[in-house]
């Protein structure tokens, strides 16, 4: 009787198997008499997606510290060719995910992960359409400017000697698409077809000059476009009142207080200013508004006393 007993009892534990099951992010461990793997996830009331593995498979006997491993699909998705496909898989490489939504690379095309990655959920998979065009242009060679010194001309005063002209260069560009946009351009090679010549200007050196009897001295000298204003009722911005020799300026260019001597007008001091008044511009005071209209607008040149 006692060795029946025993031999039952060893039957029994030969039939209950330890196991381990794996799903969800769970560990569930347990001891089973069921004989599959299929039977035993029935038993635990876990249900099975068709997009979901199991390893073992179902139909695969249960043995002694057996580990089953459910994984679950999931969602993806894949951009390409303007389309979205929406896949269900376990994880899987990359690769394989874009030949399941019938994308095929080109051999410049991009990729936004790694092909031997593996997807994960939610994850989005973007394929860029790589193009390369091969283009020839003519573009413009700049020309550069050479500098000399003029000894009959005033500081502040250049004069060109002689005008420079644009060059001609044929070029071989690479240029690149993505998905059909240009993203860059590459110049592979390049032709000087037309060489540019050089812009040459003489910059004025003379500091002192003899108006008369007047002689000048002065930092520089400059052509100002020129007009003229009469008594208006108002101070000028420095406080004077309009006379003849006070001038509005644009204090940028000539700042308030500044000595000058204006050809065709005389001895001045910048005195004034005017919203109209920028750059090289001036606006000379005169007594009446016909002197004014028989002034005009005219280009003058202002010469910056020391």
């Amino acid at each position: 009787m006692v060795t029946g007993a025993a031999l039952i009892l060893t039957s029994y534990f030969c039939l209950e198997k330890s196991v381990t099951i794996i799903v969800d992010e769970k560990v569930i461990e347990q001891r089973t008499f069921k004989k599959t793997v299929g039977e035993l996830l029935q038993a635990n009331q876990i249900s099975l997606n068709p997009h979901d593995t199991v390893d073992p498979g179902l139909d695969q006997a249960l043995a002694e510290d057996m580990v089953i491993t459910v994984t679950r699909g999931f969602q993806f998705t894949v951009v390409a060719d303007g389309e979205t496909h929406e896949l269900t898989s376990v994880p899987i490489q990359v690769a394989e995910a874009l030949e399941l939504a019938k994308v095929k690379l080109g051999e410049k095309d991009l990729v936004s992960a790694q092909l031997e990655d593996f997807t994960c959920k939610g994850q989005v998979i973007q394929v860029t359409r790589v193009e390369e065009k091969m283009i020839s242009e003519s573009t413009d060679i700049p020309f550069l400017r050479e500098t000399t010194l003029d000894n009959n001309l005033e500081t502040g005063l250049i004069r060109t000697v002689s005008r420079g002209r644009t060059g001609t260069a044929l070029q071989l560009i690479k240029v690149t698409y993505h998905d059909g946009q240009e993203v860059s351009r590459e110049v592979i090679e390049s032709e000087v077809v037309k060489p540019p010549v050089n812009e040459v200007v003489a910059r004025g050196t003379i500091n002192s000059v003899s108006r008369g009897n007047i002689r000048l001295d002065f930092t520089r000298a400059l052509y100002c476009q020129s007009t003229a204003y009469t008594y208006t009722g108002r101070r000028t911005a420095t406080g004077k009142t309009p006379a003849v020799g006070l001038i509005a300026t644009d204090p940028n260019v000539i700042p308030m207080g500044t000595r000058l001597y204006v050809e065709g007008y005389g001895y001045a001091v910048a005195a004034d200013r005017g919203s109209s008044i920028k750059g090289d511009k001036i606006d000379i005071f005169l007594e009446t508004t016909q002197q004014c209209l028989n002034w005009g607008r005219r280009t003058v040149k202002v010469y910056v006393l020391k």
